[in-house]
């Protein structure tokens, strides 16, 4: 299989980037680390008449944390410097165990979490636990910049909330009470496989109770999704094995799996029920230690 044709570009400054972008509309696609585009380009399931790379844009590039306990992720970060980061292995080791499943040490080498979030790819590994951990995108655009929930970012598999011209330029971990987080992935081989079913739990205890809980699903809808239901039932309760049991019971109910090659609707949906209970457990246990 070979690229079809396009024209590169390679913009100086983020500004260029954006009106690269906004001149081009939908012919143009973004490229960082290229591990799903040119993929995608090779198989025809994509065909941008324009790639506009951003390896000149430094400033997305680091993970720093800020004034307020933030923790922001350039855009251009790859997988392997979230799993090495100082910064995250002390505050959200979660994120390190998310980003180390993802594909192999090659992949993890050249792939950005940037890419990982705006292909939109419902099996993805990072937007479950982002999302449970209240992550914010930053975009920049010829508009200027927003900051945008996660959760919301995503419209569809393959679609994202984010305008042609605006750039994903960073992820912003706010500072919260949230005492312990983890994320749990169900694939069919232990490197590089996609997702059959991601869940990732964040939790705030206060001795044996819940006070806050927040539980993501990948690969369990057509986008990443919160199970809300799920969270709420936690909530201000002591936590037993029959909480933890129903609260994966709820979950399940929740989600909105299909049948694919990787599994079926009702095997994931069980799977969701399995995980999401072993997520809690987890990020409960390490709320106490």
């Amino acid at each position: 299989m070979y690229l079809p044709d396009f024209d590169y570009y390679a913009p100086a400054s983020l500004p260029e980037a954006c009106a690269l972008l906004a001149q081009s509309g939908p012919r143009a696609k973004v490229l960082a680390g290229g591990t799903d585009v040119l993929p995608m380009m090779k198989k025809e399931k994509i065909a941008p008449e324009i790639l506009v790379s951003i390896k000149k844009l430094h400033q997305l590039t680091g993970i720093r944390e800020t004034p307020g306990n933030k923790v922001v992720i350039g855009a251009r970060t790859t997988h392997n410097e979230l799993v090495n980061s100082p910064v995250l292995q002390k505050k959200y080791l979660s994120v390190c165990v998310a980003a180390h499943r993802i594909g192999n040490n090659q992949i993890r080498n050249v792939g950005t979490i940037g890419g990982n979030i705006v292909n939109a790819v419902p099996s993805a590994d990072l937007p479950p636990i982002l999302i449970a951990l209240g992550a914010l995108i930053k975009l920049t655009g010829t508009g200027g910049e927003r900051d945008l929930p996660l959760e919301e970012a995503f419209a569809g598999p393959g679609r994202s909330a984010i305008s042609p011209d605006e750039i994903l330029t960073a992820v912003i971990i706010p500072g919260s009470s949230l005492t312990g987080s983890t994320y749990f992935k169900f694939a069919h081989r232990r490197s590089g496989a996609l997702a059959v079913v991601g869940v990732a739990a964040a939790v705030t205890m206060e001795g044996e109770v819940c006070r806050e809980a927040r539980i993501a699903l990948g690969a369990a809808a057509p986008t990443p999704m919160r199970a809300k239901k799920a969270e709420e039932l936690l909530r201000g309760r002591v936590v037993t094995e029959e909480l933890l049991e129903e609260a994966g019971r709820c979950a399940a109910a929740e989600s909105k799996t299909r049948t694919s090659i990787r599994g079926s609707a009702d095997y994931r949906r069980d799977m969701v029920r399995v995980f999401t209970k072993r997520a809690l457990r987890k990020a409960i246990k390490d709320g106490h230690s």
